[in-house]
């Protein structure tokens, strides 16, 4: 019969055993990872992929059993998200960061890595600016405010194709230790947004002085849009300029723009500030 101390060494060699397939696997992705990267820089492709990285995530908490808590099988991929991403090439992420211990930091670091290089910014416009010309791919943010704060959303309601667009909020994981207590953040980047199925789809909307709330939701329901939160406004005497999150994946090529603008009899202008892939729940995370 076995002894404590032989049973016990026996299922260490067993976690021995599982560490090296794990890192052998590690170490095959990482190699499929590099080939990836070879691939988008031939396509001038973007080195992240938020839509994606969400989907892995939702996929393998589909798939999860046993005790090892939900929450830190998202910490841990991640982790190995951002590893593979700096196998492709390095990233910097600018963080607005007005003060120390504001949270911002923090939820960059939850998301985008603990190694991943981190740029301060005192102002969101700073942000922005990093990462239009480059020295950053990646842009922390905080929620815009319908009453307080610096209205950077502005900023990104040109034409131009270089525009940073919104790729995701944060935390992805739910509120938690380490994860910018209780704040929320949105990122930016040069990036597309894909749909996931799970999205959600920031629009700047210019209207008529004087649109309520209650409009507003009655025209973008008309339209085919269901608005989930209206956010800020910048008011002047032509025209309100009004900040929505709405339901689902949208693009500026949307029919759906095209019929809430018809008659610009309230909507004078309508544009796709970007989206992301709604963070995970509660439900989700629980054990």
């Amino acid at each position: 019969m076995a002894t404590g101390k032989s049973s016990l060494d026996d299922l260490r060699r067993q976690i021995d055993r599982i560490d090296n397939a794990l890192h052998d696997l590690l170490m095959e992705r990482a190699s499929v990872v590099e080939q990836v990267g070879e691939l988008k820089g031939k396509d001038n492709l973007t080195l992240l992929s938020p839509g994606r990285e969400a989907e892995i995530v939702r996929r393998l908490l589909s798939r999860h059993r046993g005790r090892f808590p939900r929450t830190n099988l998202v910490r841990l991929w991640r982790e190995l998200i951002s590893g593979m991403v700096a196998v492709q090439a390095p990233l910097t992420v600018a963080v607005f960061m007005p003060d120390r211990g504001s949270g911002y930091l923090e939820l960059a670091r939850d998301h985008y890595g603990n190694n991943t290089a981190m740029t301060p910014w005192r102002s969101p416009g700073q942000v922005i600016h990093a990462v239009a010309e480059g020295s950053a791919q990646v842009g922390i943010l905080p929620m815009p405010d319908r009453e307080e704060g610096e209205s950077w959303w502005i900023s990104l309601t040109g034409d131009s194709a270089a525009l940073p667009r919104i790729v995701a909020r944060l935390p992805f994981a739910g509120p938690g230790p380490g994860r910018g207590d209780g704040i929320e953040a949105l990122a930016v980047g040069l990036i597309n947004p894909v749909a996931t199925g799970y999205d959600r789809s920031w629009l700047a909307i210019e209207t008529v002085p004087d649109v309520s709330r209650a409009r507003l939701r009655s025209v973008l329901g008309a339209a085919g849009i269901e608005p989930t939160q209206l956010s800020a406004t910048q008011r002047s005497e032509d025209s309100w300029l009004q900040l929505v999150e709405v339901a689902g994946h949208m693009t500026n090529e949307d029919p759906r723009l095209a019929r809430l603008m018809e008659g610009r009899q309230t909507v004078l202008r309508a544009v796709v500030l970007g989206g992301y892939p709604v963070p995970l729940t509660a439900e989700e995370l629980s054990e």
